[in-house]
């Protein structure tokens, strides 16, 4: 009887884990769409973050201002990743 509460309570904690890292990870959408800090955007590409200020000055990367704050768009980061992708070619040895 013991064991099978030892087993129950071993599975109330992985689904505990499960559910807080869910809601730890969880970012509601605006229309469908998810927004990112300049650092969650300066993480995710491995750039600094004066690294995506040069991007907006120049014009590579949309963004919201709202204050002091930036917000990315996560379809605007995929757009500029596509736009920016060079396909691999091999040149023949002749």
């Amino acid at each position: 009887d013991s064991e099978w509460i030892i087993h129950f309570m071993g599975s109330l904690d992985r689904l505990l884990d499960s559910f807080e890292h869910l809601t730890a990870n969880y970012r509601p959408t605006l229309n469908g769409e998810h927004f990112f800090t300049d650092k969650e955007v300066a993480a995710r590409l491995k750039v600094s973050r004066r690294t995506l200020q040069d991007y907006r000055n120049e014009g590579r990367i949309a963004y919201i201002q709202l204050g002091g704050k930036i917000l990315y768009r996560e379809s605007d980061i995929e757009r500029m990743l596509t736009d920016g992708y060079r396909s691999a070619y091999r040149q023949r040895a002749t």
